[in-house]
This record gives structure tokens, sequence and C-alpha cells, in this order.
């Protein structure tokens, strides 16, 4: 392989032309083409990239390294295996499923052709989630006891008018999957997995458009014996209000907070206090309605790192299906109320 990776996306929303955004600015990847079922979307692709509106199509005619697949949750299993069987590795999405056995599935595929799916989880970049990894990975928190995660967005009926899958059970999957399978990523990835669930969920403003809940509120238990608060709604009045997670530790209290887990808001250290750390314009906007941080340029960046430089992957497969089977053991324990 060159030193130019070559890269192809399936799915030309809002999140692939994120993609497309950044794997043009990258000096080391170049975007060569890009499927989408609606042609009228052709448009938003520069001329020298081939268009397709058929994935078989695309992925016969097409010289490519890399398949991003950002398509809707309910095609990542059928898209990634079709990248897989292609040839190409594959950079998925959150979710990186909506089922553990669609995880699975792409997982098989992976090992059977030899290539590598790269899970989206972009927030795992942000400078005060590192910078929190970093001292529980050194063990200067000691044991965690308690963490409460507060998810508090807004999802109007313009978000939900703007696609007929999002707000679809059999499609979407539920909140915990489309908005805020982040936070659940981060969860895991600061504090471990869960081993017990129990909460609530309930639809109290989306009922007019949506089959899922809008709203929930769980209790867990890690498998480090902590005790977690999981609390989510799509209700913010407006606009979004916060994405948060407070850790409470032997050594320690912190609170990694703002909208979308962008500043250190609290900390109380036994070790050196965090540097103040406060982002204030890295959100992904779509116009209608804000998601998570913008760290898709890492995301492409490890890609890179991974296959030309054999560096440590980010959130691998196996990652993104113990999120996956977190979200289904959360759902599998909610009253419906």
């Amino acid at each position: 392989m060159t030193d130019t990776i070559r890269f192809a996306i399936v799915g030309f929303g809002n999140i692939g032309r994120r993609h497309a955004e950044h794997i043009m600015q990258n000096p080391h990847t170049e975007l060569v083409a890009v499927c989408d079922i609606k042609a009228s979307l052709s448009a938003k692709v520069p001329e020298h990239i081939s268009f397709y509106t058929d994935i078989d199509q695309m992925l016969h005619d097409t010289e490519a390294d890399v398949l991003c697949v950002c398509t809707p949750n309910y095609l990542h299993e059928i898209h990634t295996i079709k990248g897989l069987h292609a040839g190409l590795h594959t950079v998925v999405e959150k979710p990186m499923a909506i089922s553990v056995a669609s995880c699975d599935r792409m997982i098989a595929a992976a090992k059977e052709t030899g290539k590598t799916i790269f899970a989206v989880k972009q927030n795992r970049y942000n400078p005060p989630v590192q910078a929190v990894k970093k001292i529980i990975n050194n063990d200067e928190l000691g044991m965690l006891y308690m963490l409460q995660v507060n998810c508090f967005w807004n999802r109007g009926d313009a978000y939900y008018a703007e696609s007929d899958w999002r707000g679809k059970k059999e499609k979407d999957g539920g909140c915990l999957f489309t908005q805020f399978s982040h936070f659940v990523d981060i969860l895991y990835y600061l504090n471990g997995s869960i081993k017990a669930a129990e909460g609530w969920i309930h639809n109290f403003a989306h009922q007019h458009n949506t089959e899922v809940e809008d709203t929930g509120s769980f209790v867990l238990k890690g498998v480090n014996e902590s005790i977690i608060n999981f609390n989510f709604t799509t209700c913010a009045y407006e606009r979004n209000m916060e994405g948060s997670i407070t850790i409470f530790a032997e050594k320690g209290t912190l609170k990694i907070g703002g909208q979308y887990l962008n500043t250190i808001e609290y900390q109380q250290l036994e070790s050196n206090a965090l540097p103040a750390i406060n982002i204030t314009a890295k959100a992904n906007d779509y116009g209608l309605y804000q998601g998570s941080m913008s760290n898709h340029d890492k995301v492409i960046q490890n890609v890179v790192d991974v296959i030309l430089h054999n560096k440590p992957i980010m959130t691998s497969a196996e990652e993104g299906r113990e999120v996956v089977r977190m979200i289904e053991q959360m759902y599998a324990s909610a009253v419906k109320v």
C-alpha cells in the first residue's frame, strides 16, 4: 500500500459529509467514491469523485482501501459486511449496530477477511476525557465509587422530519443507540463495563413522530462494583443543555461537563490538578441540531496511523460490540412508564 489511503463512503447525509470533509483535508487520505440512494446528493460531491446510488456497484467499480459506513443504524451490519468482503477495512459510525448479534456477524466477517473494523467513538478524543482517562490509568483516583452520567439534549420535530428512519424502533433502535451511545461508550471507556441494570423509560414529547422513548433514568452496577446513575432526555427545552459525567472516587471528585463533555467543570483531587480545559466551538453543527464533539479528523487520522504505522486502534470492533451489549442490557431492564 502507498502512503495514501483511498476511502469510499456509503451514506452521504450529515455525518457522511463530515467524514468526506476530513478525508479530503488529511494529506494521507483520498476520497475516491461516494454512494447514497438519494441521487440528488451527487450535487454535494466534488466532480472528480465518483458518485453511485448502489453500494454493490461502487464496491465493484472502485479501487479503495477503506469504506466509511455512514448509513442509518439498521444498515450498519449489511454495509460493513459488504465492505469487508470487498476487501476494504471499514469505519463504522455509531452505534456499531443495534444488536449484539449484528456486531458478532460483523466481527466474524472481519476475521474471515483479515480486515479491520474501526468503531467511531469520537468523544474519546475530547481533551477532558483524555485527561481523566490518563489519571484513571495511573491510579491517581483509586477506587471509583459512584458515577453520574447526564445527557440532556433537544431533538425537535424538524430533526425527525429530516429523515424517515429516525425514531423508528426497527431502524433507529432508541435514544441510547442514536443520541447517547457516545455517553455509554465514555462510561465504558473510563469505568469499564456493567453487570446489572435497572431503569425506566418513557416517551413524553415525541409520541406523534417516534416509536421510541425520549427520556430515561437507569441505575447500573459496574463490574468494578461502582454505582452508576445514567439519565437522558431529548426534551431539553429548545436547545441542548448538558452532556456530563461526574466521578466520585477514593482519591478525588471531578466532573467532565459542558454540553458535549467539553470542559473540566469541577475537580478536587489528591494528586495535581488537571489543567483548565474548556473547548467552546467543537460541536458537530448540523443546522437543525447539534451533535457530539467534532473529532472526526482524529478518527480518520487513527485509521491512517493503524494502517500505515501499526499504531493502536482507538476503538476496536470488540469495544463497539460491548457498548451495544451494555445498551441492550439497559433496555432489557427498562420499565416503560
